[in-house]
């Protein structure tokens, strides 16, 4: 099956899944992968703006992998993850959003400041 794009865990990201237990972080991949092949709103879904999650529910907790998309190589889209939580409400919280923004921002010009001094 083909890949719709590439997945980039940031560090946030794998420190959240490694303090999870196995079958939890195992779920979450499963989960990631399977949102690799198809267009499934219960496994990624857009938030706000630039914002998606990766969703997974498992034995009856929610955990949310913030996420944005990096299309400007185009030959691979990428997905970036940036940090995760388990949410306790139907609400995500606003605090998380910005702070995957921020992070999305930060990535972007640390992308833009390499690629000039690769010149």
């Amino acid at each position: 099956m083909n890949k719709l794009f590439d997945i980039v865990l940031l560090d946030e990201v794998l420190e959240f899944i490694s303090n999870l237990e196995k079958k939890q972080y195992e779920k979450i991949l499963f989960n990631i992968r399977k949102a690799q092949t198809r267009h499934d709103p219960e496994l990624f879904k857009k938030l706000k703006d630039e914002i998606w999650e990766f969703r997974t529910l498992y034995q009856g907790f929610h955990y949310r992998l913030f996420a944005f998309w990096d299309k400007t190589n185009s030959e691979n889209t990428i997905v970036i993850s940036t940090h995760g939580i388990v949410k306790k409400t139907s609400k995500t919280p606003d605090s998380e959003i910005q702070k995957a923004k921020q992070i999305r921002s930060r990535y972007f010009e640390d992308k833009e400041t390499s690629k000039k001094t690769k010149k």
